[in-house]
Order: structure tokens, then sequence, then C-alpha cells
């Protein structure tokens, strides 16, 4: 059964974005195999270097792994290892991880879930509003991106006393899991794809900044083009994005009269993710078939916005042609 297992709450601040009645969860269609069942620690956990299973196959970074069965009693404690080495950006507490796993029992060696058949990587963010596992928030905490980490869960870091059923966990087992750090995103993380000139001078112009700062959004005193307009500021060579599928965005949007900023991730500090069935039909239509890793200038019509019923307290006026810059750093 195809499953996603780790579990993506989408921060507050994406309603001037929502569908006009519709509700904007915004969060993945994820399951539960390694959704925290477990009370919260009240500090970190103690980190010991083992015991964990040997990886007998599948031993390079990105190869589906095959782990040996556990030996002996495992660690009440967490225990994690560094496999592979990467050098990286590091790992911080509510960082999106960009990353390929296997999970399996430590007793029996069954796998439970697993990310390389798949073969989409998972992106999940690091923190425990997001519903993700204590022992995944700390084992992957300070490693680098393009490292492999090995460690092992007990049932207190894990899914508590009521395991996980669906996943067939009990609840005294303790979880092995072999991660790939493929790359991590923060509130500081910019598309960074290659420049793409802007030459139309009836469009509005993007900064090309890829710092994490906000870009620059230059509105031409103009009249708005009446239709969708969705155009690469920086062109990345990630894959397409599907019209179904949940991304991982900067952005800032403005108002096309004046140019008033009136919603930004920048300003919030704060990483959103979203599914493009779950926005305003100019943000589905013009970010489908963009490629992961660019910034796109998006400008939408009122047809394809909000028309007459904007969204209260979001400063757009009725008929508001709307501009924004999108930078797409990862789908989900």
């Amino acid at each position: 059964m195809r499953r996603r297992s780790l579990l993506i709450a989408v921060p507050a601040g994406l309603v001037t974005l929502a569908a006009c009645g519709e509700e904007d969860s915004g969060s993945s269609n994820a399951g539960d195999s390694t959704t925290s069942g477990a009370s919260d620690a009240s500090a970190p956990p103690k980190i010991v270097d083992g015991p964990l299973p040997a990886i007998t196959a599948g031993t390079k970074f990105g190869e589906k792994p095959t782990v040996a069965k556990g030996g002996g009693e495992p660690s009440k404690d967490l225990a994690v290892k560094t496999v592979i080495a990467g050098g990286g950006k590091s790992v911080a507490e509510n960082d999106f991880v960009l990353a390929d796993y296997l999970g399996q029992i430590w007793e029996s060696a069954m796998v439970f879930d697993n990310s390389y058949d798949r073969k989409t990587p998972l992106i999940v963010q690091l923190s425990k509003e997001a519903g993700i596992i204590d022992g995944w928030r700390y084992a992957l905490g300070g490693k680098k991106a393009g490292s492999r980490v090995e460690f092992s869960v007990p049932p207190t870091l894990g899914y508590g006393e009521q395991g996980n059923e669906q996943a067939g966990i009990k609840g005294s087992d303790t979880l092995v899991f072999v991660v790939d750090v493929q790359d991590a995103f923060n509130a500081k993380s910019s598309a960074k794809g290659k420049e793409v000139p802007q030459d139309d001078a009836a469009l509005p112009k993007v900064g090309t900044n890829t710092d994490g700062k906000a870009p620059s959004i230059e509105v031409p005193k103009s009249d708005a083009p009446k239709k969708l307009v969705a155009e690469y500021v920086l062109e990345g060579d990630g894959a397409e994005v599907g019209a179904q599928e949940t991304v991982l965005v900067q952005y800032k949007g403005v108002v096309w009269d004046g140019g008033k900023e009136f919603d930004s991730t920048y300003g919030r500090k704060q990483l959103t993710s979203f599914s493009l069935q779950q926005v305003v039909k100019g943000w589905s239509q013009g970010l489908t078939g963009k490629k992961v890793g660019s910034r796109v200038l998006v400008v939408i019509p009122p047809e394809l916005g909000y028309g007459d019923n904007p969204p209260e307290g979001s400063g757009i006026e009725k008929d508001s042609t709307l501009v924004f810059s999108v930078d797409i750093l990862a789908k989900m």
C-alpha cells in the first residue's frame, strides 16, 4: 500500500491564498506510520552510539539499504550513527528536511515503510507541531545534507505504549531507521536557478537575490495584463510540479495597483507548503509545470484570484490583479 509516513503541518498565514469557499489544510495527504503517538519529551533525550544493526546491502548514499535484524537488547536511549558524513548544510530544529528513508522493527527486521520503492523522497519538518516522532527530530538535528544516518528509536521516542497498528508496530517495539538526508530548507532558503532575462517592460520585474531575503517586485505604471502570466525569474533544474502536487515555497505577494505587499513568508520568517488543488486558480495554473528550484513571477487577473470576494482583512481590494514572486523549493 502506498503510504506517506511523516506528517507535514502547514504554518499559519496562507489564508490569503486559499480558494474562496475551500478549506486550506495545506498538509500532505499523509498516513501515520511515523507520526508521533508518544508524549513530547520535556528535555532532549540522551543520545548514544549504539548498538545498531549492520547495513548489509545498499550501502551507498541514495541506495535502498538492507538492514540486519537487531542483535540482543536494543538501547533504551536514542542510538544514532552517521554512516556517511555529508558536506551540505546542517539541519536544525524546525527545518524542512528532504530525505529518503527506510524503517524497520528491531526484533523482527520487518520493514514497515520506505521511500526508496516509491522513488519519491519525503520532505518533513523537524518540529513537534508537525507531528513527527521525537526520534526523528533529535536524531537528525545537526546532521548535514549528504549524510546517511542510522538510528534506533525506543517506544518512548516513537509511538509510546499504543504503538501504530496500521504500520504493524507494537507498543514495545524499538524502531530502526536509515535516512539519507538530501537537503534542508529554512526561512533563509531561496531558489538557486539560472537567471532568466526579464525583457518585457509591461510586466513586473522581480529581484534575483538568493540570500533568503524577500526579492523586490517592481510593478510598472501601466494596465495589468488580462490573462495569467507565469514566467521564470530563476529557472531551476528540478522536476516539474504536477497539478495535484504539494509544494514547499517562499513567496511574496503585492497588488498591481500601487504595489502594496499583502502577504509574505519572508515577513513571517517561516516557509509554507500547500497543495496546488487548495489555492486560487492562478496559483495552481501558474505553478503547474514549473521546475523545482525556480523563482516564478505569477500575475493573477481577478477571475483567477479573488474577483469581487477577497479574503476579509487581507488588504486586497475587489477585482484586484495580484503579483507574486514564488520560490519553489521542493515538492512533496
